[in-house]
């Protein structure tokens, strides 16, 4: 049922399971809550955890750019130019120089680059941020998926001595969003965004795209080859060891809210949350079953549970308000915890607990005795389960078409991605989006490619053109 009106049930669930706050008195801005804002840093933790494992170091740029340095790439300029808010007094006073809220931050970090710069002894340089950014968008916002300050927004940047450096950089970078997307079971296909939608100033792009319940699809990440393209604007040379100097090879890539929104759509069902158990808040709920007279025992046993499963390194948290156990029980199904402990006097008197999954509702009596192996179990048992049926969705959302009317008939009927074979011509490529009505992904990359005829222009084909309807 929540899959035919994803936009009501989402909204419902960022508010009434304590996610996000869609109310604040400015169109597009909202507002973390405790458990939400867990849930965002557990999310993103594993994201700086991969970066610096793989030679990334975290820094913090500042808010405001000076529109003079805004301006000096045109090309990224004119493609964020409608979106930029500009800060144009301070106090009373009138700046003498306009100060733009980062769109982006490649026109702030890379005058810093000019200054750390000199030899090649000085790269490569791998860094990453994780800031707010603001662009003034004028579609109808969404929470997460289209804002206008953008609260997550990890953006990496390097720089490189050499061509196939930067190259090799973006082949890490798709490795690193693979991984990152594989621990949260959020199922993917890679493409090479067409020409028009390349990021402006960029070589090339990379993106990854998932498919929401509703069949349309939402970008969740981004890598840029941007090769000497901003090198050339911020004056980026370095000296070779022969002592010669050239202008160095970049490369930049991101990920945003849209990630948080990803496993809270993917996983979701209609009870509200489910969430994979590495990020979950909470992992483990412990709700006692009061019974007159026995309330003092049942309360000290989930308490010594409660001890026991916090010295595994479990995310635990026991339930002792004063309310109904089935309200608890709605209450943490809602907030997607992956198992919920059900102590009654049966369960003391035994030395048991009884155990409920959250995404099969599977209940079951284990021994306290064998607690942190059984849990531990369970909750490697709820990832790979949300995992394998989130990738099933996906991977039956996919259809193979091999002429424009099979493609408008699946993107209408089913939705999904569309493959096709393309000719790999820009042409053929935007009179596909005009014909549809949707847009084009780009080329699939990692994949066997479709053999045969463009849809189009009917020349024999060796890329796969990815099409779909996108948020």
């Amino acid at each position: 049922m929540w899959r035919s009106n994803i936009g009501e049930w989402f909204n419902d669930i960022l508010f009434n399971a304590g996610i996000m706050d869609t109310r604040y008195p400015v169109k597009g801005l909202y507002v973390w809550l405790p458990y939400g804002l867990k849930l965002r840093n557990l999310i993103f933790g594993i994201l700086r955890k991969l970066l610096e494992e793989h030679g990334h170091q975290e820094v913090l740029f500042p808010l405001l750019i000076p529109e003079d340095i805004l301006r000096k790439e045109t090309e990224h300029i004119t493609g964020f130019e409608s979106q930029v808010y500009w800060v144009t007094h301070g106090g009373y006073e009138k700046l003498d120089v306009k100060l733009a809220l980062r769109p982006t931050s490649e026109t702030s970090i890379y005058p810093m680059f000019e200054r750390w710069i000199r030899s090649h002894a000085d790269l490569p340089i791998k860094i990453f941020q994780v800031v707010n950014i603001f662009r003034y968008e004028t579609k109808m916002t969404k929470p997460m998926i289209r804002m206008r300050e953008v609260t997550t927004f990890k953006e990496a940047h390097t720089a490189h001595a050499t061509e196939d450096e930067a190259e090799l950089q973006v082949q890490e970078a798709v490795k690193i969003y693979k991984n990152f997307f594989d621990q949260l079971g959020i199922p993917y296909i890679i493409a090479k965004r067409p020409r028009w939608d390349t990021f402006a100033g960029a070589k090339y792009s990379i993106a990854f795209d998932t498919i929401m319940p509703d069949g349309k699809t939402l970008q969740i990440g981004t890598v840029h080859n941007l090769g000497q393209n901003f090198a050339k604007v911020f004056e980026l040379k370095f000296e070779k060891s022969d002592g010669n100097h050239e202008y160095v090879y970049q490369t930049c890539y991101g990920i945003s809210d849209r990630a948080v929104a990803s496993v809270i759509i993917t996983h979701g069902d209609d009870l509200g949350l489910c969430l994979p158990p590495e990020v979950s808040p909470i992992q483990v709920v412990i709700v006692p079953i009061p019974f007159k007279g026995e309330e003092g025992t049942i309360q000290e046993f989930a308490k010594n549970v409660l001890s026991e499963l916090l010295a595994m390194g479990i995310r635990a948290h026991l339930d002792d308000r004063d309310i109904r156990p089935g309200e608890k029980f709605y209450y943490w199904e809602r907030r997607g915890v992956p198992l919920r402990v059900e102590i009654g006097p049966e369960e003391v008197k035994d030395k048991s607990l009884t155990i409920a999954r959250r995404d099969t509702g599977e209940r079951e009596l284990i021994a306290l005795e064998g607690l942190e192996t059984r849990i531990r179990q369970l909750l490697e048992g709820v990832n790979k389960n949300l995992c394998r049926r989130s990738r099933e969705f996906f991977e039956g959302m996919i259809s193979n078409a091999n002429n424009l009317e099979e493609i408008k008939r699946y993107l209408n009927e089913k939705g999904g991605i569309v493959r096709a074979p393309w000719c790999g011509r820009e042409e053929c490529g935007m009179y596909i989006e005009q014909q549809t009505g949707a847009g084009v992904l780009g080329q699939e990359i990692n994949s066997k490619p479709i053999t045969g005829k463009c849809p189009v222009c009917s020349r024999e084909s060796s890329l796969t053109l990815l099409i779909a309807k996108s948020y």
